[in-house]
């Protein structure tokens, strides 16, 4: 099955630079269909954000930056223009109460966590398996 531009982009640009906090943070405003996820615009009152803001403000080189850490983020470290962003467009379009586009994301997620925790388990191993 083909997946859409918005999923390709979210793949490609956006996971390899979601921190893990990040991506447990979202998991957990996605599971709980919080308020606190916005779409419409990168931030309404703080600590109200989109996907891209609610990221940043986990993110080490983004954490200290309010209203613009979302644009910050998508910019300078996705390497991505806020307002042509497919998964942006996409999460603008549906919002955060669209069930597929939150299922979508919450497994998207979990995979990546558990991807993540394989890499970090399969690393402790051949670390102690390797004669100092």
């Amino acid at each position: 099955m083909y997946a859409p531009d918005w999923l390709l982009e979210w793949r490609s640009s956006w996971l390899p630079n979601i921190p893990t906090s990040a991506l447990l943070r979202l998991q957990e405003l996605l599971e709980k269909d919080s308020p606190l996820l916005v779409s419409g615009c990168f931030t309404r009152a703080i600590p109200m954000g989109c996907l891209a803001s609610q990221i940043a403000w986990h993110h080490p080189r983004t954490a200290h930056l309010t209203v613009d850490a979302g644009i910050t983020w998508l910019h300078e470290i996705a390497r991505l223009n806020p307002a042509t962003s497919y998964v942006l467009q996409e999460w603008d379009h549906r919002g955060p109460h669209d069930l597929y586009l939150r299922t979508t994301l919450l497994k998207e997620i979990a995979r990546e966590l558990q991807a993540r925790q394989q890499f970090q388990d399969e690393h402790r191993l051949s670390c102690a398996a390797s004669p100092d």
